[in-house]
């Protein structure tokens, strides 16, 4: 499993801007089977995404991101292997 952590590097008024596209790119993603799960970090600097997908198509779904492609975050790869989970999200299970 994947963590991807995206930090925003400019403001929220630039992000906002691609938010549209952005959103696309996500509904895209989820119709691919390549996310299972995203939202917005609280206080709001960036966003997280799951994903199952084998790490070169996520790096691949990512580089298309417009948040990606216009320079307007950084964006961190974290590999886990989930063992343990409560009832409901064994599905997060590698």
């Amino acid at each position: 499993m994947f963590i991807v952590s995206l930090t925003y590097k400019v403001p929220l008024e630039r992000i906002e801007a691609h938010i549209e596209g952005h959103m696309a790119w996500l509904e895209d993603a989820y119709a691919r089977g390549l996310l299972i799960a995203s939202g917005r970090k609280v206080p709001r600097s960036g966003g997280v995404l799951l994903s199952h997908a084998e790490r070169p198509a996520l790096e691949a779904c990512l580089a298309t991101d417009p948040f990606q492609s216009h320079d307007l975050a950084d964006y961190e790869i974290i590999e886990c292997a989930i063992t343990l989970t409560a009832p409901g999200f064994e599905a997060l299970k590698g």
